[in-house]
């Protein structure tokens, strides 16, 4: 039982940080940006690579941020400058970036066990006295996502963070501040992208190996992240949104467990996310209808 709680918190620290990002592109600029499914891969093979190279894990962290945040560039670039439209812009990326993942890393499938990663047993061992070496993993974890939350926070309490939050909901308003709103999208979406790339490379150090294929799915894992975070603290003022979508992930990930422990297969996860997430977007109408009966009423 300690280790399937263990790995609920792992997992689901990761995908918080991945979800930090999909909660800007969905929640705060509206934009269904399916180029995570690219990003997340990528972040995990930059990582990967530079690990086997004999790179320090910790100086992975903002290259892979950094090539996330590129990405997410090419997206906004596509979608604003060529005026394409929001999906397709992020499966163009996400098509691009399979290939261009395979060239980074290499091979389809890159293992870096023997390597030295920031949940390497050396590292733990410096770190953490014997009693508790067991609960490391969740404590690097919960700082990295600490500080991750925070320095969003602060990034959306600034004036760009403003005009961000404003070019999804109100973006007249940017327009009549003399701000390009085409910009300001091309900016959210590359720091969503480098979020999402960020939990990539985490993970592969985490998991041990790069694999081309990790991202499938990982827009709709974020969104069900957001969706279930949002939802559930709606109406609970003292709750930041960042802290609900990083709960929500936690959440999201028990409830796979619960299934997977309840004897469903693993390999049905693509299933039960599917079945999780339309269970969400349906009981999240349902409420919305009820609060739009209430409101005429």
């Amino acid at each position: 039982m300690d280790t399937i709680i263990l790995g609920i918190f792992e997992e689901g620290l990761i995908y918080a940080i991945m979800s930090l990002g999909v909660y800007i592109t969905y929640t705060i600029l509206d934009f269904p940006d399916l180029s995570v499914d690219g990003t997340y891969p990528l972040g995990a093979a930059v990582t990967a690579a530079l690990i086997a190279g004999g790179a320090n894990p910790l100086f992975a962290f903002p290259v892979a941020f950094i090539v996330g945040v590129i990405a997410g560039m090419v997206t906004g670039v596509i979608h604003v400058k060529l005026k394409v439209r929001d999906l397709l812009s992020g499966i163009i990326v996400s098509l691009g970036l399979y290939s261009l993942n395979l060239r980074i890393a290499g091979a389809a499938n890159v293992s870096i066990f023997s390597k030295e990663s920031i949940f390497s047993n050396s590292l733990v061992s410096s770190l953490f006295p014997e009693g508790m070496r067991s609960f490391a993993t969740v404590i690097i974890l919960f700082i990295i996502v600490i500080i991750c939350k925070i320095l969003l926070d602060l990034y959306l309490n600034t004036r760009s963070g403003y005009l961000l939050r404003a070019a999804g909901s109100n973006d007249r308003l940017v327009t009549s501040l003399a701000k390009d709103k085409g910009t300001v999208k091309i900016l959210g979406l590359a720091l969503a992208n480098g979020f999402v790339a960020l939990a990539g490379g985490i993970m592969c150090q985490k998991q041990g190996f790069f694999e081309v294929s990790m991202g499938t799915g990982t827009v709709v894992i974020g969104l069900a992240n957001v969706i279930i975070g949002t939802r559930i603290f709606r109406n609970v003022s003292f709750i930041k949104a960042t802290t609900a979508v990083i709960i929500g992930s936690i959440i999201y990930k028990a409830c796979v467990a619960i299934a997977i422990n309840c004897g469903l297969n693993p390999g049905d996860l693509k299933l039960i996310t599917a079945v999780l997430f339309l269970a969400i977007l349906v009981v999240s109408n349902m409420k919305k209808e009820r609060h739009k009966k209430n409101a005429q009423a």
